[in-house]
């Protein structure tokens, strides 16, 4: 399968410039240590994913559920107070919203099995 590309760049690319766009930002005035840096490149390697699968038309719902969890990191990252059971009960949330809107797009290979004549 043929890499997809945005904007006729391949994905990595597009990381690459946001990865020095958060150096050159960090060189020249925002305040942010390396800790945030990763987290935000995490975050965009996450949107990133997002956008391939919908391009490729596979796996939404686990580059959403990723997209999630980096999304989460970042909030941490930058001063989100909440205790473990808050962040486990957010990502279940995630993941159940996930799976229910998954169940709908999703069609068996083969065809059910039709029932036999009642006698």
């Amino acid at each position: 399968m043929k890499t997809p590309l945005i904007l006729g760049r391949e994905p990595a690319a597009w990381l690459s410039l946001v990865a020095i766009i958060v150096k050159l930002a960090a060189a020249f005035g925002w305040n942010a240590s390396p800790e945030t840096q990763a987290n935000v490149n995490a975050v965009a390697a996450a949107a990133m994913g997002i956008l391939i699968a919908v391009m490729v038309h596979d796996g939404l719902g686990a580059a959403i559920i990723g997209f999630a969890q980096g999304g989460l990191a970042l909030s941490l990252g930058y001063g989100l107070d909440w205790s473990s059971e808050k962040q486990v009960a957010a990502m279940a949330f995630v993941t159940l919203v996930v799976g229910m809107w998954d169940r709908t797009q999703v069609t068996a290979r083969v065809p059910a099995k039709q029932p036999l004549p009642l006698a």
